[in-house]
């Protein structure tokens, strides 16, 4: 990417917290640094960075508070959650709040970079799309994949996708009726099918299913062990 990437870092730890910034903005990208979620909440609103990456565990507002606040505003904006903690639910809760990505503490910067970009190229490349190729009719809804709307027709009402909610149903709505793999998603949208990606997917499944529940015709049909698949008017 040409333009400077903006990072906002919400870190309590002060010695991390300089490591990760000193290191990023020596790979050219701008860092701004939260020392606690209220700070962090005050500079997403001024700063609006490209991407945010958050601790969870922080004082006056933890991280899955904070990223709940901003996802009510913003469905867009990348996050990726930084965390010593390793449990299932906590890494589904993350993901369930609104996180894009979750990177588990002690981890290489290097790994932290390109999860960064990766973010923000699969981001670009889907923004740079033709329309048409992004624009599906399933049952009663139009959805839109490059504005990430989901609008149910007789009812008129919206719902505004995540990216990762959008990527998955673009990927179901391209092979109605035919089974996309969790491996093709997971490598395509994760970077690995790996256990805990495995149960983030899921969870991003079951809110695809309530966002699509006013049209009893559409199903998101689970092929156990090998994926998933877009059922429509059987």
């Amino acid at each position: 990417m040409s333009e400077t990437i903006n990072i906002l870092l919400a870190e309590d730890e002060r010695t991390l917290a300089m490591i990760i910034k000193d290191t990023l903005d020596g790979q050219g990208f701008l860092v701004t640094v939260a020392s606690d979620g209220e700070e962090a909440l005050r500079l997403y609103a001024t700063d609006k960075p490209d991407v945010l990456v958050a601790d969870v565990m922080m004082p006056r507002l933890d991280g899955y508070e904070l990223v709940r606040r901003i996802r009510k505003t913003d469905q867009q904006t990348p996050v990726i959650f930084l965390t010593a903690r390793s449990a299932v639910n906590d890494v589904v809760h993350g993901f369930e709040m609104g996180a894009n990505d979750y990177l588990k503490k002690p981890f290489g910067m290097q790994e932290l970079i390109v999860r960064i970009k990766a973010l923000l190229g699969r981001a670009c490349t889907v923004a740079s799309q033709p329309e048409h190729a992004t624009r599906f009719n399933i049952g009663q809804y139009l959805f839109d994949a490059v504005i990430q709307r989901l609008t149910h027709v007789p009812t008129g009402t919206r719902s505004e996708l995540s990216y990762r909610e959008s990527e998955i149903l673009s990927r179901l709505c391209q092979r109605p009726s035919e089974v996309v793999t969790s491996q093709s998603l997971l490598l395509e949208l994760w970077g690995d099918d790996s256990f805990f990606n495995n149960k983030s997917l899921h969870v991003f499944i079951t809110k695809l299913r309530h966002r699509l529940a006013l049209d009893a015709s559409l199903r998101i049909v689970n092929v156990r062990g090998i994926g998933y698949k877009l059922i429509v008017g059987e």
